[in-house]
């Protein structure tokens, strides 16, 4: 994974210095949501459905990373027009980052995953929400994983 670890700091360097900010952030983001699209059909053909609700989407793409990622939720806001979701996250992409001086929970790399799940969610949940949104909180560095929200946008 050493290997892995290096070409993916200095491949993202490298993009940040040549295009610019906004170019990596998209451009990472879209490494997350191409795969984000392949779960999604997985899922949908799994169970054979093309629509779920809000909590069953959930719980299907977490029993699907669950070698990846280790997500609680930890609160529920339900409002009249969105529904808001605290998470503990701790993903595969924290071992990789935390050595590295430039790369942090919650900055540039952890785009892919934001991509992976906003899109996933887009998927599978389809026409009952307007629009998905996860943003990074905080790093709780003492017990090794980020604080998220999930904030799901209701038509």
């Amino acid at each position: 994974m050493k290997g892995f670890e290096i070409i993916a700091e200095s491949l993202v360097y490298k993009i940040y210095d040549l295009f610019g900010r906004n170019t990596l952030l998209s451009m990472l983001y879209q490494v997350g949501a191409a795969p984000g699209e392949i779960i999604a059909q997985k899922i949908k053909s799994q169970e054979n459905r093309e629509e779920f609700k809000i909590s069953e989407a959930l719980v299907l793409l977490l029993k699907q990373l669950k070698d990846y990622y280790c997500i609680q939720v930890k609160e529920i806001e339900r409002g009249e027009d969105k529904i808001r979701l605290v998470i503990e996250n701790r993903c595969f992409l924290r071992e990789t980052i935390m050595n590295r001086e430039k790369l942090k929970p919650g900055k540039a790399f952890c785009r892919i995953p934001k991509g992976y799940f906003e899109t996933a969610f887009k998927k599978l949940i389809g026409k009952k929400i307007q629009n998905v949104d996860i943003n990074f909180l905080k790093n709780d560095e003492e017990r090794d994983l980020c604080i998220e929200e999930i904030i799901f946008y209701l038509k």
